[in-house]
């Protein structure tokens, strides 16, 4: 509608400055980054613990890996120079000590010696017949463990059935290149069993050590006890927050819902939406979207009912004063009686006529002006081509028109027609309170991102509690000696709807001189910084 004079300012600044709030409010947490963080944190938990653990137990392995080293060296040096009795005895010494298992092969590749064989095994491999739920539990998690980190699988440790050297691939290793070697291997149980095989003396000896380090799977095994709890701990938090954040999102989302309805269902005019000032996220921006969403549209409705009204007052004038000269005209036989009764007539027609398109336009301009793609214009190439247009038409009624400008371009975005339309306005507004012969001056001016297009009469003026009440509907403060019904009243507010729609302001001033007469003054972004 044209009812642009009385809309709220806070519409006009949103509408200007469109990001300015939502710059401010995602400054904030959003609700996405928090269900995100909320939803997230046990699966970071739990990936983490997972990196975590398969470090921890590299760090383990590598450690028992130097000391099976260490150790096979050092066994290795202190059998080189005993006897066989000797080398018996410190092989169940060290494996007893150490609890290791410690085979000797001689020259030819057979065993010689074996701690296990020489006195009681000091440690034994786990049975998988006699294991427990929960240590079946546990290796089913160490094989999922290997699986999520992709460690690759390890082979199975077995006893062979013919011990000798042959059976042991880095015991030919160790005596073929005279160097000490480590394997990994996996028991039944997968708990690490750790090979290291030396070469014994100058003889072609070797040594095969044997450990089972089951404390390094016990100690991943509590580690991983203790990550999994932490993953629950932050599931159930998770789960709790979740849960809040969903209370916090559905709450005041019902509550903009039903204030939503009884809004649409129009049974309370006064129905408060809440803003929600309190919240800095996207429901607290939806809120006070939704509110002035709802103080727009109950502008907009009462701006259609008065406008409506005032829309059958105006043409209700001339219809009735119509009605009465073509009444009037059928009983009437003077010629020159009926003569002024169809002068009375073509002049009410005449005044409907500009009356409905004034408010045809009037209805048209904010529907128009959404739709439309603005453009660069020069302002003042397109105000001189209006002014020697209106001068060729002879529609300046005898008054000069002056353009002052210290610029040779000004440019700005808009709608080219509509903003003739203002121009055209002006002028008309100008010309038709100035007296016989006056100047009209028109000033363009650019300063601070802003384009000023004054237009200034030497009329009677605008008394300053008018200045405001021009731009309304169907106001107008005639000169007594222009016909009555000539104007519409809608030129200047329709002027404004259009100033706005632009992103631009329409105020009527006293003159820059102080000169009497009035000035309307027309701001409109300048092109660089329009966005």
């Amino acid at each position: 509608m044209a009812d642009e004079a009385t809309r709220p300012e806070k519409e006009s600044v949103l509408r200007r400055h469109p990001r300015r709030g939502t710059a401010s409010w995602s400054r904030r947490l959003s609700l996405t980054s928090r269900i995100l963080m909320v939803n997230v944190l046990p699966l970071v938990l739990l990936g983490g613990g997972v990196i975590y653990l398969d470090v921890y137990r590299k760090q383990l392995l590598d450690e028992r890996f130097k000391l099976a080293l260490v150790e096979a060296q050092i066994i290795a040096e202190a059998l080189a120079g005993a006897s066989n009795a000797r080398q018996a005895a410190l092989l169940v010494q060290l494996g007893k000590e150490q609890k290791l298992r410690l085979r000797l092969y001689n020259n030819a590749g057979k065993l010689e010696a074996d701690s296990f064989a020489l006195a009681p095994p000091s440690f034994a491999l786990a049975d998988l017949a006699t294991e427990t739920d929960s240590q079946a539990f546990a290796r089913r998690l160490d094989e999922w463990s290997d699986w999520l980190v992709g460690t690759p699988p390890l082979p199975l440790y077995r006893e062979p059935t013919s011990d000798d050297v042959a059976a042991w691939p880095e015991l030919q290793r160790a005596k073929e290149e005279s160097l000490t070697q480590i394997v990994l291997r996996h028991a039944p149980d997968r708990t690490h069993v750790i090979n290291a095989a030396a070469p014994v003396g100058l003889r072609g000896e070797t040594l095969l050590l044997t450990r089972n380090p089951v404390d390094i799977v016990e100690a991943v095994r509590t580690a991983r006890s203790l990550v999994f709890l932490a993953v629950l701990a932050a599931l159930a938090v998770s789960t709790f927050l979740s849960l809040f954040l969903a209370r916090t999102i559905v709450n005041p989302l019902r509550t903009l819902v039903d204030a939503a309805v009884r809004v649409r269902q129009g049974r309370d005019r006064q129905v408060e939406v809440p803003r929600l000032p309190q919240r800095r996220d996207e429901i607290g921006l939806l809120a006070r979207a939704i509110s002035d969403m709802t103080a727009a549209l109950r502008h907009r409705i009462d701006a259609v009912e008065s406008f409506a009204a005032d829309v059958a007052h105006e043409i209700k004038n001339p219809l009735a004063s119509l009605r009465n000269a073509t009444e009037t005209l059928g009983r009437v036989d003077d010629p020159e009686l009926r003569a002024q009764l169809l002068d009375i007539a073509r002049h009410d027609v005449r005044r409907i006529d500009r009356l409905v398109t004034d408010i045809s336009d009037a209805s048209r301009i904010d529907a128009e002006l959404s739709r439309a793609t603005f453009e660069r214009i020069d302002l003042l190439a397109l105000t001189r081509a209006i002014v020697g247009s209106r001068e060729d038409r002879d529609q300046n009624a005898g008054h000069p028109i002056n353009i002052e400008s210290p610029l040779d371009r000004v440019p700005v975005m808009g709608e080219p027609s509509r903003l003739e339309r203002v121009i055209v306005n002006l002028l008309d507004n100008a010309v038709s309170f100035s007296p016989p012969k006056a100047e009209v001056r028109v000033d363009i001016a650019s300063q601070n991102g802003w384009v000023t297009l004054g237009v200034e009469d030497a009329g009677p003026g605008i008394p300053a509690d008018h200045r405001e009440q021009v731009f309304q509907r169907f106001h107008s403060l005639r000169p007594d000696s222009e016909d009555f019904g000539n104007h519409s009243g809608l030129g200047l507010a329709i002027a404004r709807s259009i100033a706005e729609a632009h992103d631009g302001t329409l105020a009527a001033h006293q003159r820059t001189n102080g000169a009497q007469g009035a000035r309307l003054e027309l701001r409109l972004p300048a092109a660089e910084t329009r966005r």
